[in-house]
């Protein structure tokens, strides 16, 4: 069979948009084949994976004004970053011990670090409301909830027994993706309030990935 990729919109309401057109992927075991197969679980190598611990919180504070910096003026972002000092050093270091001895205690589950610093950030912001602690001047700047105001939201269950599912926005203007990848298609709904277009942003997203396959087979990218 040869892969194909198809894509779905599906505005939140009551009405329903039609299924995009569907393109061609290369098939055979070339370079241009894009899917490939795996007799492995993906679930296989879940139980050894090494459990990461809580990152420190001035990394955390690091990777945050980091992303902030691109979005901001020089006068924001100077606000942002006294914030983020004043947190640091004061309220946001005892709820980070506090954090880090719940940790402690639940050896069966596990911290994602990396790059990222929201999940950290949001559970410190959940310990202080917990606590009754007033909510520290970090998350009443408006970088803040800028930067936590997800446009797109989008995740993923790719398994033999679902074809696809929804995924709701987060955001009253923003879209939720729920996407798959199988062994002969790719495929995606999109959702969102009676605000936006979900036929429009599913046609960009056709756009987009018309071009990458574009490139991939050599082939001009069209304006």
């Amino acid at each position: 069979m040869v892969p194909r990729l198809l894509l779905r919109a599906w505005p939140r309401g009551p009405a329903l948009v039609s299924g995009a057109p569907c393109r061609p992927l290369s098939a055979g075991t070339g370079p241009g084949q894009y899917l490939q197969h795996s007799v492995v679980p993906t679930m296989h190598y879940q139980d050894s994976l090494p459990r990461l611990p809580v990152p420190k919180l001035e990394d955390t504070i690091r990777r945050y004004l980091s992303a902030q910096k691109p979005l901001l003026d020089d006068d924001q972002f100077r606000k942002t970053e006294q914030f983020c000092k004043s947190f640091e050093n004061g309220i946001g270091k005892e709820l980070h011990k506090q954090l880090v001895a719940q940790d402690q205690q639940n050896k069966h589950t596990s911290y994602i670090s990396g790059q990222g610093f929201d999940r950290h950030l949001f559970a410190l912001r959940y310990l202080a409301a917990a606590k009754g602690i007033v909510l520290p001047e970090l998350y009443l700047d408006p970088a803040y909830g800028q930067i936590n105001h997800n446009i797109l939201s989008t995740s993923t269950l790719s398994s033999p027994a679902v074809n696809i599912g929804g995924f709701a926005p987060v955001v009253p203007d923003g879209f939720g993706i729920g996407y798959a990848v199988h062994d002969n298609w790719i495929g995606c709904n999109v959702s969102s309030y009676p605000g936006r277009n979900a036929r429009e942003f599913l046609q960009c997203v056709e756009k987009a990935l018309g071009d990458m396959f574009d490139a991939l087979e050599g082939k001009p990218i069209k304006t």
